[in-house]
Parts: structure tokens; C-alpha cells; sequence
């Protein structure tokens, strides 16, 4: 079952002297030979752990110029292994190759997809609930990263545009009441307050007036909901 002529063991794992060609005949022996060796080891290191081999014969083969070989090669593949995956690693994540984020605020989406492109970014768009009246639809309200930033080549860019239609609200009669509760009123159909500006009168921090882009709108005014109301109040004097 074991070998007789142990002494012969260092004599077993040595290649035998066969030069390393690129014939695919040598390739294939040599493969097979490794395999064969390979058992053997695990074979003599099994015997050694149940106590069928002397410990010296086994030491001489750990100290054995097959072996001493094969660490160093498996070794050296290890090695190249690690730089190639660190190589293929750097490649696949661009590492080192940055971009700076452009600014797309106010962009329409089809000009921002557009820059995007050509600076070798993507775009993600997020679905906005808030209506700016003041940009036009599909415009870009926000974007993350945020523009000046720099990010690696193939980053996504998250982009937040206007909606292109609102629900539009009526504008609800807050004339002869408070700031306060006007603001309330009009936060309950969706609407805010804008600018405030005063005058005289008695009524201190009453409504006066109700103003939309400059001009007099009266209760039930229809208008996209999350539009700032402006609105007039009284100082308290006559």
C-alpha cells in the first residue's frame, strides 16, 4: 500500500529534468504530472498524519526541491493574480478618471440628457410633487451630486424636474383675517404665502388684499396648487 523504497521520495516529486515548451503535447504531460505529484502529496501527507510515515521522510519532502517549487509558483501565480483583478478593478470602476458635475438647473430634460452625454454621465429623473410656476414644464429643479462636484466617468446623476402639468386649486377668501390663520387656509388646498407687503389701515396684520405676479386677484381665483399667494395687511394705522 506504501511505498518500499521511501528514500526515493525527493527522487518522485522532481519533474525529471523536462524543459517547459510551448508544444501542446508537453503542456499536457506536464499538467498530468502535476496531478499525479499532487496526489502523491496529499496521498504521503495523509500517511504521515495517521503515523505511517516517518516524520524526517516527510520533512525531507517539505524541503524537497518539488516542493519548494511548487510553493514558489503557486505563489507567484497568486501574485499575479491579485494585479490582474486590481487591474481589471481599476478598468471596470474608472478609478482616477473623475468628471465635474455640470449645472442642469433650470435645463429642459432633453438638453441635460444632452450634456450629460457628452461629459460621459447618466441621469436618473425623480418624480417631483412641487410645482415651481415659475420655471417652465420639465425643467430641472434639482439634481445630486450638485454641480462643481466631481464624481468618477459613468456616474449616475439624479435630476428632480418640474412637473409638466399641476392640479390646480381655487384660491380660497382669506380677505379681514389674520396672517396666521390665512396662512393656514391657504396651506390646506396646497397654496402659500408669498411676499407680504402693508399699508395703512386699522385692521394690524389683517388680509387686505391678495395679489398673484404683480396683480389684484379676487377669491376663487383658479391657480396650480403649491403657488405663492401675495398678499397686503394692515400696520394698525389710521
Amino acid at each position: 500500500m506504501f511505498p518500499h523504497r521511501l528514500s526515493t521520495l525527493h527522487g518522485d516529486f522532481c519533474f525529471g529534468g523536462i524543459a517547459m515548451t510551448s508544444n501542446t503535447d508537453n503542456w499536457v504531460r506536464h499538467i498530468r504530472l502535476l496531478c499525479t505529484k499532487g496526489r502523491q502529496f496529499f496521498r504521503y501527507a495523509f500517511y504521515y498524519l495517521y503515523g505511517k510515515i516517518d516524520c524526517m521522510i516527510f520533512l525531507r519532502f517539505l524541503f524537497s526541491r518539488f516542493f519548494l517549487k511548487q510553493l514558489l509558483l503557486a505563489g507567484l501565480t497568486g501574485l499575479g493574480l491579485i494585479v490582474l483583478t486590481l487591474d481589471i478593478l481599476d478598468t471596470w470602476t474608472h478609478n482616477g478618471q473623475t468628471q465635474e458635475v455640470p449645472n442642469l438647473l433650470n435645463l429642459q430634460l432633453a438638453e441635460a440628457n444632452e450634456v450629460l452625454q457628452k461629459q460621459k454621465l447618466r441621469m436618473e429623473v425623480l418624480d417631483s410633487a412641487k410645482y415651481n410656476p415659475s420655471l417652465p414644464p420639465l425643467a430641472i429643479t434639482e439634481q445630486n451630486p450638485l454641480p462643481g462636484e466631481a464624481v468618477k466617468t459613468n456616474r449616475k446623476i439624479y435630476l428632480t424636474i418640474n412637473p409638466s402639468d399641476f392640479r390646480k386649486v381655487r384660491v380660497p377668501n382669506i380677505i379681514q383675517i389674520t396672517k396666521r390663520n390665512a396662512a393656514s387656509i391657504l396651506k390646506s388646498v396646497g397654496l402659500t404665502i408669498g411676499k407680504t407687503t402693508y399699508r395703512d389701515n386699522i385692521g394690524k396684520n389683517m388680509v387686505l388684499e391678495m395679489r398673484y405676479e404683480g396683480e389684484k386677484i379676487a377669491p376663487g381665483t383658479v391657480l396650480p396648487k403649491t403657488t405663492p399667494i401675495d398678499i397686503v395687511l394692515g400696520n394698525g394705522k389710521r
